[in-house]
């Protein structure tokens, strides 16, 4: 037998396993839904991170608490929470059943309800649901609700339809009962990086730095290397010689010496020939007749 409930209202299980199955009718202008469960301890908090169960962390670490691929059916759309709540730890009081858009208001969203199946019965039968709640906004602003609650009572567990929504999404729902939620990891997307400033050339920077900065970004840029020194000569290199002062030359002198024939000092002058010296052994040679004595 299904249970029509009504917001606030409550139904005791007979099943210890179950499956929670969220649904709604698509459109071009309806934001996609996205079940989600929270594992709640005394107060009505997580114990841990590890105890919330959603897209990014679709499965608990115990295994119990476990989130199924999304499924069409019909003319609908369906995501799926199963929990095992007979095995369950007994510090879990609550598991709390959640749905969340992508940043779009409920309002858009056609045909939103959750129904609560036995977990033995198959997911494509036709086995009636346990309990089924038609879940509205309240102010059509909200991005995530709380559709439904499992909570332990006695010996057994009981499922309530909530309905209450948060207009600050999955994080501000998840954070609601504890948990410390990074945005980035909650819409499974990388936080955008500011973009690095273009740094100007160190040159363009030396021009527009004040003058007591110019020598330390000169002193930055690549220094051109020294010039090279041709290597010294393995031979001795010719040296100018001193000039040697020439006496002034008297207006009687001529190129080549003075008019009244004394050498000029400034030109070389020609060697005087040497005279040879008298032979002791020359003899004229004979005379003719004409010469002869008489």
């Amino acid at each position: 037998m299904t249970h029509a409930m009504l917001k606030g209202s409550n139904v005791p299980l007979d099943a210890m396993a179950v499956r929670a199955v969220l649904r709604w009718t698509p459109g071009p202008d309806i934001p996609d839904i996205d079940a989600s469960a929270l594992l709640l301890g005394h107060g009505g908090r997580v114990r841990s991170d590890e105890d919330f169960v959603f897209y990014n962390q679709p499965r608990h670490p115990s295994g119990l608490v476990r989130r199924l691929p999304k499924k069409r059916a019909g003319a609908g759309l369906t995501d799926t929470v199963e929990a095992d709540l007979a095995a369950l730890d007994p510090s879990v009081e609550q598991v709390v059943l959640a749905a969340s858009t992508d940043d779009a208001p409920f309002l858009a969203v056609r045909d939103l309800r959750i129904l609560l199946y036995d977990a033995a019965a198959p997911a494509d039968g036709d086995a009636p649901a346990l309990a089924v709640f038609d879940i509205q906004p309240e102010t059509g602003q909200e991005t995530a609700m709380i559709c439904g609650e499992l909570y332990r009572r006695g010996d057994g567990w009981k499922f309530r339809a909530v309905g209450q929504g948060y207009p600050t999404g999955l994080v501000g729902l998840a954070t609601a009962f504890g948990i410390s939620v990074d945005e980035t990891e909650a819409d499974g997307t990388a936080e955008a990086q500011p973009r690095p400033e273009p740094q100007p050339h160190r040159a363009a920077a030396a021009v527009a730095a004040p003058p007591e900065q110019v020598t330390a970004v000169t002193a930055a840029l690549p220094q051109p290397p020294p010039p090279q020194t041709a290597p010294p000569a393995a031979y001795p290199l010719p040296q100018p010689q001193p000039a040697v002062a020439q006496p002034a030359r008297s207006a009687s002198e001529g190129p080549y010496g003075s008019r009244d024939g004394a050498p000029h000092s400034g030109y070389p002058q020609p060697a005087a020939a040497a005279a040879p010296a008298p032979d002791p052994y020359f003899e004229l040679p004979p005379m003719g007749p004409q010469f002869l004595p008489r």
